[in-house]
């Protein structure tokens, strides 16, 4: 039986897809990993010769990334890997707090005033796993090392914004998951793996003696630490 128009505009429409998404996903690592540095310019028709797929699924695939906030398109000029400079250093920072603080406003509201043990072992499993991802701090952490920290720093943040219960800021946190990979990506310049696991072992201490201020204090403290 002869394929129908629609059928096959269907077909090529999900080829299309998957083309977009695995460009995109290939460009992703490759920029969470460091293989694009901060500030590459991403370019169209390299990108299409070497994925073997047309300029427009890479534009497409380009849009994706932009989106995400790993790139940045800038009029008469293209495509670029996101570089953090100060400033948007300290806007991803503000977004991070108003988000994460009232998360955290919430969660202890639904529980009393505290955070049960129950609602931080996510948190202390993912600084364990940081710990051990790190060689517990012994000696420089390989590129795929970092890669490993970096998402078990955003699965601590995602727990404590979590423990909301909050669908809405829960989704907008994750909005930013990516952005935040790549945030990381530029701390490991700055501080050890060492500095990172005690930062976030002593957030949970503090946590539960100062509430959600002390994520305050620890955002701020990691801005002073990018900016200064």
């Amino acid at each position: 039986m002869p394929t129908s128009t629609a059928e096959s505009d269907r077909v090529d429409a999900a080829a299309a897809s998957t083309a977009v998404e695995r460009v995109t996903a290939v460009l992703r690592d490759e920029i969470l990993n460091g293989e694009l540095a901060l500030g590459t310019p991403l370019r169209e028709e390299s990108a299409a010769a070497r994925h073997g797929v047309s300029r427009h699924t890479v534009r497409a695939a380009f849009q994706r990334l932009v989106a995400e906030r790993l790139a940045v398109a800038e009029p008469y000029r293209g495509v670029r890997v996101t570089s953090f400079d100060d400033r948007e250093i300290v806007a991803l920072q503000q977004l991070r707090a108003a988000l994460e603080i009232e998360a955290l406003r919430i969660a202890f509201a639904r529980f009393g005033g505290t955070l049960p043990d129950h609602v931080l072992e996510p948190a202390r499993a993912a600084v364990d796993e940081m710990e051990r991802a790190g060689d517990g701090g012994r000696g420089a952490a390989t590129d795929a090392a970092w890669r490993r920290i970096e998402r078990h720093h955003a699965d601590y943040h995602a727990a404590l914004v979590a423990a909301s219960d909050s669908p809405r800021i829960i989704e907008a946190h994750s909005a930013i998951g990516s952005e935040m990979l790549l945030f990381v990506a530029h701390i490991r310049r700055h501080a050890t793996v060492a500095d990172l696991v005690e930062d976030h072992r002593r957030l949970l201490v503090e946590l539960l003696e100062r509430g959600p201020e002390a994520m305050r204090a620890h955002l701020e403290h990691s801005t002073r630490l990018l900016t200064d």
